[in-house]
């Protein structure tokens, strides 16, 4: 049986199998045919403090069918531009990487296998954390792709390079990536007030490429000048550190930090990337249902990242 408006079903948002999006699930790895695959990390070992982002996956596939657009897909008056169209719209949803309690390198490795299968489909990774450290192992899969630019939206730095023999903790993935042949370069983006990261972190990220402006900084240089900063026409790698966004839109999170983002600042950020380079993988992470009791934080990251997917497949293919 089909389903949809065409099929006389209403679907609402609680109706249904929830995959993200409402879009397709595709559980074999081997015959993964779309232009963006969702990856559920639900990953949380990696945490210094309040644990919880394992059930980020699970959050935000659910908030999302918030934005499962029917038919028509999501038109957006501003721009005039509707995105994620009905019938040129291909995401599907793949499912989770296996989780393996207590071996923070099996989860990982098997993090790394699930994204390597969506590059090798010809699919935009989306990856749904997880804690922070699930960027390790993803970055960790483009190492036979083309070079990348990172860029992060996070509150912390994420640079530690060891502490106490942890080295691939929510604290140390923008240091993993930066180590790579194969990463360019990084922006980080609204680092802000008391940081994980010591004075020798952001001393070693910038010697080590790295572009760091915090969330006040940003407001003052304005979107184009920031986007200007990022070399143009590069393949971009986005990881979204929910606790990037300020708290009082955010506040299902482990470890949440006053004087962040707005949804619109980092959604023309976002498009501007869309806009000036290609956007070859991206991660959403630290979203923690449990300290998220009306599901803002859930749904606020489903809508950036359904506008961004949509921002992403309309520059692409206009």
């Amino acid at each position: 049986m089909s389903h949809g408006y065409e099929a006389g079903r209403l679907d609402l948002p609680f109706v249904g199998i929830c995959t993200f999006g409402k879009y397709p699930l595709q559980l074999d790895w081997n015959a993964i045919d779309a232009d963006v695959a969702v990856l559920g990390a639900p990953f949380d070992l990696g945490t210094q403090w309040r644990s919880g982002a394992r059930s980020g996956p699970r959050a935000i596939r659910e908030a999302s069918t918030l934005f499962s657009f029917g038919h028509s897909g999501a038109y957006d008056h501003e721009d005039d531009i509707t995105y994620l169209p009905a019938g040129s719209t291909r995401i599907v949803d793949i499912g989770d990487a296996d989780m393996v309690h207590t071996d923070t390198l099996t989860s990982h490795a098997n993090i790394e296998y699930a994204v390597r299968k969506i590059l090798a489909a010809g699919a935009l990774p989306v990856v749904l954390g997880g804690d922070h450290s699930i960027n390790i192992p993803c970055i960790e899969a483009f190492s036979e792709q083309e070079p990348i630019h990172i860029v992060q939206f996070d509150a912390h730095l994420d640079f530690v390079d060891e502490r106490h023999g942890v080295t691939r903790g929510h604290g140390n993935p923008l240091r993993r990536a930066a180590e790579k042949p194969y990463v360019t370069g990084l922006t980080q983006l609204g680092i802000r007030n008391v940081s994980s990261t010591a004075r020798e972190g952001y001393e070693a990220a910038r010697a080590m490429g790295s572009d760091i402006l915090s969330v006040r900084q940003i407001r003052k240089l304005g979107t184009e000048a920031v986007l200007a900063r990022i070399p143009e026409g590069k393949r971009y790698y986005v990881t979204l550190d929910i606790d990037g966004f300020d708290p009082s839109i955010a506040p299902g999170t482990g470890t949440p930090s006053h004087g962040g983002f707005t949804y619109y600042e980092v959604l023309e950020l976002l498009d501007g990337l869309a806009r000036r380079g290609t956007v070859a993988g991206i991660d959403l992470v630290e979203v923690a249902r449990e300290y998220d009791p009306a599901g803002t934080t859930a749904i606020l990251a489903a809508q950036v990242l359904l506008n961004f997917i949509g921002r992403i497949l309309h520059h692409r293919h206009p």
